[in-house]
């Protein structure tokens, strides 16, 4: 029989100063939980999140979505800038429309 290792969920959430501006990441990537929570907004299921970025277990997608319920109000004020910035850019460089054909 094979002894299990014990994971401390704590330990799935890292904030390093140097690493995406300080704000909440899955330890060992560079995905914030503000994304994760993110792309379970849009509908996205925990399974899909961690097929679709295959570096990441269900047990991280897991820990990133209960940092978001647990700290909802400072990861929707993050996803929040995020738009504003997202918004503010593309009225600074909007996308180049298809030249018309002669």
């Amino acid at each position: 029989m094979s002894a299990q290792t014990t994971v401390e969920i704590g330990s799935f959430i890292t904030r390093t100063p140097r690493v995406k501006g300080g704000r909440p990441c899955i330890a060992g990537t560079g995905v914030t939980v503000h994304r994760v929570a993110g792309w379970y907004k849009q509908g996205l299921s925990p399974e899909e999140i961690a097929d679709q970025f295959g570096h990441l277990s269900l047990a991280q997608v897991h820990a990133a979505l209960a940092y978001y319920h647990a700290n909802r109000e400072e990861v929707e004020a993050l996803l929040e800038a995020e738009q504003r910035e997202h918004d503010r850019l593309a009225l600074e460089f909007p996308r180049a429309t298809t030249p018309s054909r002669p």
